[in-house]
């Protein structure tokens, strides 16, 4: 029987710049030495993820987070004689800057650094595969795949014993509400943070602060929680809930439902039916 090839597959963000997934099955090939610009996040999936990094020999079980640091040098091969199965993330710095310092409460930290690099993480590989289903099936907008960043280097920061939840606010709630603003009037639009905080004049780590200690609600849930109430009103005006999702940039009518009854009970359809009556 032949053996089996290796497979890269390469996954470009249409959301997010320079955001990479790679789906890799590797049976037959080594990786050189060699280090990424960016960070790389990535889960164990089958088989087992040998590597060198760090003056250490690593073994990855299925499972198991692989985190590097931008210019962190590492190896890789299949460990145990069977196809090894992963999945990787490319993340630059710049996407990452903000959420690290918002979560340890302090500027400084957006140069963050991850001192392990093999995690038994389950919250940090929850994110990891999400933010991959997002990229590689192409569904959700700009800012679910920024919330699903932002909650992966919170738990970075939280491992590191560094997570400041509140911190000092002392800018105008002003600022916040021309943010609340630019929300409301682009909720058709494909929202991103930077795009918001530049509207409230902050930089995106003091947004992303303030904005959660004044609503008590992160940007995306309060995006989220918009399009809910956009979606509302035009299902009460009698537009077909497929086209409401469309609209809202739900991904697709499944996933505006199950948004949908969280918030009211009923899908748009049993919502939209009720109030005929």
């Amino acid at each position: 029987m032949a053996k089996q090839s290796s497979r890269f597959d390469y996954y470009k963000s249409r959301h997010v710049p320079e955001l990479t997934v790679l789906q890799a099955a590797l049976s037959d090939f080594s990786y050189d030495r060699h280090a990424h610009e960016e960070y790389a996040f990535g889960v164990t999936l089958a088989g087992r993820q040998d590597f060198f990094s760090g003056g250490q020999f690593h073994r990855s079980p299925p499972g198991n987070v692989i985190q590097f640091n931008p210019e962190q040098v590492h190896d890789g091969h299949p460990g145990d004689g069977s196809t090894l199965g992963y999945v990787m993330i490319y993340v630059p710095s710049a996407q990452l800057e903000a959420s690290f310092a918002d979560a340890a409460g302090c500027e400084r930290a957006a140069r963050f650094r991850a001192s392990d690099t093999l995690l038994a993480d389950a919250e940090l590989r929850r994110a990891i595969l999400a933010l991959a289903q997002l990229v590689t099936q192409r569904v959700g907008t700009r800012i679910d795949q920024e919330h699903v960043l932002h909650r992966l280097a919170t738990r970075l920061v939280q491992r590191a014993g560094q997570f400041q939840p509140g911190g000092r606010v002392s800018r105008p709630d002003a600022l916040l509400l021309h943010a609340k603003e630019y929300i409301l009037a682009h909720l058709e639009a494909d929202l991103s943070l930077d795009e918001i905080s530049q509207a409230a004049h902050l930089s995106k780590y003091h947004f992303l602060r303030l904005f959660r200690r004044q609503f008590g609600i992160t940007p995306h849930q309060y995006v989220l929680s918009c399009r809910i109430n956009a979606a509302r009103n035009a299902l009460e005006a009698g537009v077909a809930p497929s086209e409401v999702a469309f609209r809202y940039g739900f991904t697709d009518l499944s996933h505006f439902n199950r948004r949908f009854k969280r918030i009211y009970g009923k899908t748009p359809y049993q919502y939209q039916r009720s109030i005929a009556q």
